[in-house]
């Protein structure tokens, strides 16, 4: 059975935001660990400021009812901090689902808060001859306050361990899933990467192919017509195909277009014609030669090219968009140009060729777009040497 290439990347793909989404899950868990820890450092902290609430000095009842007031609402802006500080702790508000018993420790917190400064307060200003009636309240109510923080924090404590072990098993399953999948597309990228080493050596045997898509090009390029099975397709001068060799690849490449834009141009070699054989037959090959490698060097898979005339090559490109169709054609031109050529009789030339380039649309067949090519070489040779031109410019010249 072969597998999607498409389908195994888009997994990947998924399997990627999982992760990313299980990190996200892992910055949320601390948050709330660390919202968890505050809140007992919170709570110690309340414990403290209540001890120094039944030591100040009585000898100056101004400053210690000073002092007073600052601590008691110390403590009830502690309280409102451990109310906000809730709203991040999510795991024991969604998962453990406390947030009932939770909010109702923080009322009853206000509440033996509130009373424990009231006693706190009537020791601090009630007659002496009342200290021990005030004394004994203030214990009462201190030991109330006490008592709730601890189990406040107790409970906090047990939350805490809940759910570190929740996170912790959570963790442990996540990696072990983790773990496989990427030994499971780790496999699966490496019989990639054989397909595609494999494509470099079509002719390997006794490989099996593990991907449609690689199976399919495999396909195509076996039944490729190379030089030695079809000699009548290919020029004899140059090495590439012929009229009869493009029209052949033209029909098999066709279906590995897809979305791209098709482009026919025409390029001939300037001042070189049948008529006019201004170097040798030896020279002429070279030059011939030289100009369908320099060609070739920018053909893509998808892409033909062939020698249809004594000066002309014709080229089909299939690019990603017409912009860049007529740039690389223009790159091959300019790439002509610079050849370094040279002979006994001439010494160092160069060897310049004109084009005519036309974006060939879905809806028009090969012969027609090859017509229109040469109405825009024709245009192009009459402008000057060593020049593409394009429909537009055929038009231009028109009006």
């Amino acid at each position: 059975m072969k597998h999607s290439i498409k389908s195994i990347f888009r997994n990947i793909s998924l399997f990627l935001i999982s992760i990313v989404i299980f990190a996200a899950f892992e910055v949320l868990v601390d948050i709330d660990n660390s919202s968890s820890y505050t809140k007992v450092e919170n709570l110690n902290n309340q414990k403290h400021i209540i001890s120094t609430l039944t030591n100040f000095s009585k000898d100056d009842i101004e400053l210690a009812l000073i002092q007073f007031n600052g601590k008691s609402k110390q403590l009830h802006n502690e309280i409102e901090k451990l109310r906000r500080i809730y709203e991040y702790n999510f795991t024991e508000k969604y998962i453990l689902s406390n947030s009932k018993e939770y909010l109702s420790d923080l009322d009853k917190l206000t509440s033996l808060t509130t009373t424990f400064n009231n006693k706190a307060s009537e020791y601090y200003t009630k007659k002496s001859e009342e200290k021990k009636l005030k004394e004994n309240n203030l214990n009462r109510s201190l030991s109330s306050l006490l008592e709730h923080i601890d189990s406040m924090i107790l409970k906090t404590v047990t939350y805490n361990n809940t759910k570190f072990n929740i996170h912790k098993n959570i963790t442990f399953i996540a990696f072990i899933i983790i773990l496989l999948l990427s030994i499971w597309y780790r496999k699966r990228l490496k019989n990639i990467y054989k397909d595609l080493e494999f494509l470099y050596h079509v002719d390997k045997k006794n490989y099996t192919i593990f991907s449609k898509e690689v199976d399919a090009i495999s396909l195509r390029m076996k039944r490729k017509p190379v030089t030695s099975d079809n000699p009548t397709m290919i020029d004899p001068v140059t090495g590439i195909n012929n009229q009869k060799g493009m029209m052949n690849a033209y029909a098999e490449k066709k279906g590995m277009k897809e979305s791209n834009f098709t482009s026919v141009t025409l390029l001939e070699i300037d001042n070189f014609s049948k008529s006019n054989r201004v170097y040798s037959q030896e020279l002429t090959q070279i030059i011939l030669k030289k100009i369908a490698f320099t060609i070739s060097l920018h053909e893509q898979a998808a892409d033909v090219i062939a020698r249809t005339d004594y000066n002309q090559f014709t080229i089909i490109l299939s690019r990603a968009s017409k912009e860049q169709s007529f740039k690389d054609i223009d790159i091959i031109r300019q790439s002509i140009s610079e050849l370094k050529l040279s002979s006994n009789e001439l010494g160092a030339f160069e060897v310049t060729v004109s084009g005519g380039y036309i974006a060939k649309p879905n809806n028009m067949n090969l012969e027609e777009a090859i017509k229109e090519a040469k109405k825009v070489l024709q245009y192009s040779k009459e402008q000057g040497r060593n020049r593409i031109s394009q429909v537009r410019d055929l038009a231009a010249s028109e009006l």
